[in-house]
């Protein structure tokens, strides 16, 4: 890391807190793509910039503020993002407690940027301890701040998407217009600022080398998504349902600095939805496949985006997962989040399909969304069950900040993590101690959150895909997975009932 940067871009240390004892060799650390790009958006024009990613060094709160103030940069930037589209809110806490620490070693102005500060910018400059507050997708909001900071240029009123305080009151900018030339306004990912030797890919992503997790990368190749599902925030900085994408030739040529500078064949693709712009999707497969390159990729993609010509491709490319929103078991529930029409027949053939052309499923499902009871999330497990992919995501329905579910859940007076009884921004996190679900009108959230951590156990000790994992990837991996299983995750609410009984 440079030595007094004009900004230095921070993740603040979040998976203890987040995935408690699952962090230390199960959950995956993946290189800060925002940061990455942000860095290399200002670097171009002309300000010198620094990562200090404190997830992949290993440091605490209070080594990362240290170090922080060690850097001397002009500007600190905390770019709260997280693993998954909504995980920005449960990131928060790490980011206070080190803006906190910050704060009382040194007098270095700083901003705060990521899904959940752009969905509550004003809230967040009034209760959280940063000095600025951005509310869109960031860069232009950083290039401009800088010009104030450092060459004195304009005012604070002048720079889109930033929210101050003026004379003691919150004040806020109408936010930048988006990037749409992403070729040429974002054109790298920062991967030379950072020891990619540090970072690793999730595990079943690595089914088949487990020995070999190490190195990893995400590799962003478009922005936003088409898609309103009311459980998704993901929006937020974008504040308009789009799809902005990078050329093909721009996403092989970053793939080939992965390749041939850092040795990176794991590849994530973070981007929302992936599988849905067929040009794009098979423009990057054709560019990887002339490369020849062995590549181990995941991507995420839709029961309804999945067709046989892009499915051949993708494999061929080395997109060896792919992870498929199933959500719900009931049609009911699936439309009242506006999931698309779908059914559990389309559902099932499109998990086959992709299978087919030897391509693994992670499918996800969320239990206890608004229309859920007990019936309808046997249902979804039935058919978590009866698909048996060769890996499963099991999530509790949240209300996060920037869906249509937090502004619903706020209507009916729903208890939230962050009402006035609960956890926090923490309790946003599925696997967190202080986890706490969105009830339903049947439901309690106690009751979801038990139904979901059983279902984990019952669907990874099921003898019928331990039997699957057996002949797809061998008793190494058997065995992994029942070690798995072995992490309990702590809840404070089954804690607290047995110390009550």
């Amino acid at each position: 890391m440079s030595q007094h940067s004009d900004v230095l871009f921070v993740t603040p240390p979040s998976r203890v807190q987040v995935y408690q004892d699952l962090s230390r060799d199960l959950a995956a650390i993946e290189p800060p793509v925002w940061a990455g790009l942000l860095a290399m958006f200002v670097r171009n024009r002309g300000y010198d910039a620094a990562i200090l990613d404190s997830e992949a060094q290993g440091l605490n709160h209070q080594q990362t503020a240290e170090a922080i103030v060690s850097a001397r940069p002009r500007l600190v930037v905390f770019v709260i993002y997280g693993q998954q589209p909504s995980a920005s809110t449960q990131c928060m806490p790490a980011g206070r407690t080190v803006c906190e620490q910050l704060n009382a070693l040194a007098d270095i102005p700083t901003l705060v940027m990521g899904t959940h500060p752009s969905a509550l910018p004003k809230r967040t400059l009034l209760e959280e301890p940063y000095t600025y507050v951005c509310q869109g997708e960031g860069p232009q909001t950083i290039l401009g701040l800088l010009r104030v900071l450092k060459n004195n240029q304009g005012s604070l009123r002048d720079v889109p998407g930033l929210w101050h305080f003026e004379d003691g009151h919150p004040v806020g900018n109408p936010p930048a217009s988006l990037i749409s030339d992403l070729d040429k306004e974002l054109p790298g990912q920062g991967w030379a600022l950072l020891d990619m030797s540090r970072y690793r890919a999730h595990n079943w992503h690595c089914f088949d080398h487990l020995d070999a997790r190490s190195p990893y990368a995400s590799l962003q190749t478009s922005l936003g998504c088409p898609f309103k599902c009311a459980f998704c925030c993901i929006n937020a900085p974008f504040d308009t349902p789009m799809l902005r994408t990078w050329s093909p030739d721009h996403v092989i040529s970053l793939i080939d600095r992965l390749v041939l500078d850092h040795g990176v064949t794991n590849i994530k693709i973070p981007d929302e939805m992936f599988v849905l712009n067929r040009r794009h999707v098979l423009g990057i497969c054709d560019r990887i496949i002339e490369r020849g390159y062995r590549l181990n990729i995941w991507a995420y993609a839709r029961v309804d985006t999945v067709q046989d010509q892009v499915l051949e491709r993708l494999k061929a490319a080395g997109f060896n997962w792919l992870g498929v929103g199933i959500e719900s078991g009931s049609q009911h529930v699936r439309d009242g989040v506006e999931k698309g029409r779908f059914g559990e027949r389309e559902i099932v053939s499109a998990v086959r399909k992709i299978q087919s052309y030897g391509i693994h499923v992670a499918a996800n499902y969320i239990f206890g969304l608004p229309d859920d009871d007990l019936a309808s999330m046997r249902a979804t497990l039935d058919l978590a069950l009866e698909l048996n992919t060769e890996w499963a995501n099991f999530y509790c329905a949240m209300a996060y900040p920037g869906s249509p579910l937090y502004g619903m859940a706020k209507e009916k007076g729903w208890a939230l993590p962050d009402g006035p009884d609960g956890p926090g921004w923490i309790g946003y996190s599925q696997h967190a101690y202080d986890c706490l679900p969105l009830p339903t009108e049947a439901l309690s959230a106690t009751q979801v959150l038990d139904f979901r951590d059983k279902a984990f156990l019952d669907y990874f000790t099921s003898s019928a895909y331990l039997a699957m994992m057996q002949r797809t990837f061998g008793s190494a991996v058997v065995e992994h997975v029942r070690d798995m299983c072995a992490h309990k995750v702590r809840r404070r609410h089954h804690e607290s009932a047995v110390s009550a009984a």
